[in-house]
């Protein structure tokens, strides 16, 4: 799964009849449980272990640089790198069976500081040392009091949720959304650091684009616009 996914993401991003994607697990049991814990002895110690970081670090990486919007809708287990995917994605929409943990602390592994950072742009530092600290099991109607969770909803309205968002988003422009995705993720995530020139570059382009004179135009003659990302 690790392996695969950021290819799955950057096809879809290649793909122009797709503007949002949705990412969600097989079945209702689960969004994402996590590791399998009995093959730690192998996959988390020495050399393995760097390349497991590796593998990990490319998927989160690749969800939080698509330049599209990624809803990830979550039902049942939430846990470890489960937790730390639908963390990259940019929307979460949760059905209220829905469980998060991240178990770091009860089998003796230190957490990745640059999956914290990422945490820190959706969960307070209080509300985060709590998750990490104890490494408890939390519903979704927790995780949305503390920010990391958009919706709730009852478990057969849960899809219905996700397509009415992305059909909301895809009636927008492309260039606005990716426009305000490069500029959120680089000033949360590096306020200090965030390079004005490029995000300013992303907001000029979408006022030279033909989608703005298409909105314009679609405004004044009162009709849908209808963009095509350029």
């Amino acid at each position: 799964m690790w392996a695969a996914l950021p290819t799955l993401i950057k096809d879809a991003e290649a793909n122009d009849t797709i503007n949002v994607i949705i990412l969600t697990g097989a079945g209702k049991k689960a969004f994402c449980a996590g590791a399998d814990i009995s093959e730690f002895d192998d996959a988390r110690t020495g050399d393995a272990a760097l390349e497991y970081d590796r593998l990990n670090n490319d998927v989160f990486d690749t969800l939080q640089n698509c330049s599209k919007p990624i809803i990830a809708v979550i039902n049942g287990f939430t846990f470890g790198g489960g937790f730390q995917i639908a963390a990259c994605c940019d929307l979460r929409i949760a059905s209220d069976n829905a469980l998060f943990a991240i178990p770091a602390a009860k089998l003796g592994i230190g957490y990745n500081p640059r999956w914290i950072k990422t945490l820190l742009t959706l969960i307070s530092p209080a509300n985060l040392k709590e998750i990490l600290f104890t490494g408890g099991r939390y519903d979704a109607h927790a995780m949305k009091e503390m920010g990391f969770l958009n919706h709730v909803t009852k478990i057969d309205q849960l899809h219905a949720k996700a397509e009415a968002l992305a059909n909301a988003m895809s009636t927008n422009a492309p260039l606005s959304i990716r426009s305000s995705k490069l500029s959120i993720h680089a000033i949360a995530n590096a306020p200090e650091n965030a390079d004005l020139k490029i995000l300013d570059k992303a907001v000029q382009d979408c006022f030279e684009s033909a989608d703005y004179a298409e909105g314009r135009a679609a405004f004044m003659q009162k009709r849908t616009p209808k963009y095509t990302g350029k």
